[in-house]
């Protein structure tokens, strides 16, 4: 637990619709890298987050 902030509570769900082959192999994925497909897919939408939002920043800083 040493040095990881406290996650901000969880209050809402995303439903996603994608195969059951595709769903079945990423949770079986996930298993074997000792971590969660929610977990993994929050981190995938927070450095989504974080690109867009540095390269808006570098759109904007590049237009004068």
């Amino acid at each position: 637990m040493g040095g990881r902030k406290k996650d901000k509570k969880k209050d809402s769900q995303l439903v996603i619709r994608i195969s059951a082959a595709e769903r079945d192999e990423f949770v079986d994925l996930c298993d074997q890298l000792d971590t969660s497909a929610a977990r993994e897919v929050r981190q995938f939408i927070r450095e989504f987050m974080k690109r867009q939002h540095q390269l808006s920043k570098e759109h904007s800083d590049g237009q004068s």
